[in-house]
């Protein structure tokens, strides 16, 4: 329970304790600035406690945004503060303050609220201030303008502007104008059912899974319901985010199953098409696989360029200054949008095209449209890159090493590197190029020793990559190139297996390790930091598991390298599937500081 302190007695005629109650808060007055700092001491330290002034004039959801978002440990609107657990001791120091500066008088309860918030503020703790917009949050000195501010109050739709505010601000042309316009209003009805954002999450997973199950019938009926599925699918995955910002339901784990579930749900989907297509006689699971690889290594390059941009001082480029201003021109902007195949258009021309059309047929589109989309974005990300003056942070090296997912061979190479040593590949982007270079060329060949030969050159040239910190302009494409690298390796040794079975057994090894690479992510975006190091030394880091792979196609017969990828497939599953749900329960458990990650544009 949450306990506010209404300084004052509440104006005849106010409803601020039956709107502080419907928030879930206990209401206690005090009756001056030594009564209010007396109960808050009475307040149990793990429990939300709020100061507000009871002349307070405003809307319900004003005090909803000031006093009940889980995210922030400090909050404030006028008339009334906040403090979660982690916000107490600078509440209570900023309350003690005001109380010290009034001597032995009774400091006078009328406005403390705001002045406490403002002493947060000279004491330099961040205090939250969310953007109301038309929403009413004031504190009348008199009769006439409290009467004003309820006539404010009267004048605006509270619940249109909460159902407003639930849809995200920045979307998809697909979402805004064919979603968002319903599915807000099931995220309404989730909320006063009681529904949380997190079993949404799951029914949107559900209902992708037997989307997937349809779609591996093979019958054209099967396709056409998975189709339909798919699109409900995406309705509840927009519901659930507008559900946590309708109600204020925002969660670590709740950011990492929503976050998850959307890759699990999309690529669990390619799985039942190539199911499917394979019933009718079609093997399409190299494009499935394909489609995999280039989504997610789309991905991991939106997840590297902001990492290593988004502390970064000096941070100019007159290329993103052209962006910027492309922004301002309404038709552009829905252009930009959509080019980049953000999910929601992504998920709409998957389900209409496996209504209509084959598998095949969807998978080379699917492929085409990802392919133009990753050439875009990347282009214009190199493109602010060499234009952008910017320095880049020692954190945004760290994640972006902790994004290559070096393994312990690379590790013992950039131990055993001199470092004053100076060569004509002094650059990390050269050296991971040259690796890459190494490993396609061998690859190319088809010879299994020369295989094995350049995966270990790979190696070598992975540990030198890593060997300084990745703070170069385009040192960010680093990780994503060493996705596609081992990812790339999978699905090339698997297809040339030619034996059933192979390239299933390589889609399963390829979504355990992509799962591994976007949990590293998710743990970053959250301040978690990168998985413990003993997790990423038992997988092998990328370059271990390329070369073990490589080393396996060369050793085993073709029926036995398809039981080796089956077998480190699930192994792989196993470990990370085990110590990520272990971490983020853990996290939830303890109380982990509430995130809401936007996440890809729907």
């Amino acid at each position: 329970m949450s306990t506010a302190i209404l300084t004052g007695q509440p104006v005849p005629g106010s409803s601020i304790e039956g709107d502080l109650r419907s928030l879930g808060f206990d209401v206690r007055v005090a009756s001056d600035g030594t009564d209010a700092e007396t109960v808050l001491a009475q307040v149990p330290g793990d429990q939300r406690v709020a100061i507000v002034d009871a002349r307070f004039v405003g809307h319900l959801h004003a005090l909803r945004l000031g006093l009940t978002d889980p995210r922030f440990p400090l909050a404030a609107v006028p008339g009334a503060v906040t403090a979660r657990p982690a916000g107490r001791q600078a509440l209570t120091r900023a309350m003690a303050r005001e109380n010290s500066a009034g001597g032995d008088t009774a400091v006078a309860v009328a406005g403390l609220a705001d002045r406490i918030s403002e002493a947060l503020d000279a004491d330099g703790s961040e205090v939250h201030r969310p953007v109301l917009g038309t929403l009413v949050a004031a504190v009348p000195e008199d009769p006439q303008t409290r009467n004003e501010a309820r006539q404010a109050v009267a004048a605006v739709d509270d619940e249109a502007v909460r159902l407003k505010s639930a849809v995200k601000a920045r979307d998809g042309f697909f979402t805004t104008f064919l979603i968002s316009p319903y599915s807000r209003y099931v995220a309404r009805w989730c909320a006063r059912r009681g529904l949380t954002p997190n079993q949404v999450t799951t029914a949107s997973l559900l209902t992708a899974l037997i989307a997937a199950s349809c779609a591996a019938t093979g019958t054209r009926g099967g396709f056409v319901a998975a189709g339909v599925l798919l699109i409900a699918s995406f309705v509840l995955d927009c519901a659930d985010g507008q559900l946590a910002r309708y109600s204020l339901q925002y969660s670590t784990l709740g950011a990492w199953l929503d976050a998850t579930f959307d890759r699990a749900k999309e690529y669990a989907y390619y799985a039942g098409l190539a199911l499917g297509a394979a019933r009718g006689g079609d093997d399409v699971w190299a494009l499935a696989l394909g489609a995999m690889i280039l989504q997610t290594c789309r991905h991991v390059v939106d997840f590297s360029f902001n990492e290593a941009n988004h502390d970064a001082t000096a941070n100019t480029s007159p290329t993103a200054a052209l962006s910027d201003k492309l922004d301002s021109v309404g038709w552009t902007v829905w252009v930009r949008r959509m080019i980049v195949l953000p999910i929601g258009e992504r998920w709409a021309m998957i389900a209409v095209l496996t209504a209509v059309t084959t598998p095949r047929i969807t998978f080379y589109v699917l492929l085409a449209g990802c392919a133009l989309a990753a050439t875009y974005t990347t282009a214009g990300r190199v493109l602010r890159s060499v234009t952008r003056k910017a320095r880049r942070t020692d954190r945004a090296a760290q994640a972006l090493a902790d994004l290559a997912d070096n393994g312990p061979i690379a590790a013992l190479v950039a131990r055993l590197r001199d470092p004053n040593a100076r060569w004509y590949l002094d650059f990390p982007l050269l050296r991971a190029l040259a690796g890459v270079a190494f490993l396609a060329g061998a690859l190319y060949s088809g010879d299994s020793w020369l295989l094995c030969v350049g995966a270990t050159f790979y190696a070598v040239f992975s540990g030198l990559a890593l060997s300084q910190p990745l703070k170069g302009p385009l040192d960010w494409l680093v990780p994503p190139l060493f996705r596609a690298a081992e990812y790339g390796t999978v699905l090339v040794l698997a297809a040339r297996a030619e034996v059933n079975g192979a390239l299933p057994a390589a889609f399963g090894l390829v979504a355990a390790v992509a799962y591994h690479h976007y949990d590293t992510v998710y743990r970053i975006r959250g301040d978690a930091g990168a998985p413990p190091v003993w997790l990423v030394r038992a997988l092998g880091g990328q370059e271990g598991r390329t070369l073990l792979v490589t080393v396996l196609a060369a050793v085993l017969t073709a029926s036995q390298f398809q039981v080796a990828l089956t077998v480190l497939a699930v192994a792989v599953a196993l470990l990370v599937l085990t110590e990520s749900i272990r971490f983020w329960v853990a996290s939830h458990l303890r109380g982990a500081p509430a995130v809401h990650d936007e996440g890809e544009p729907a």
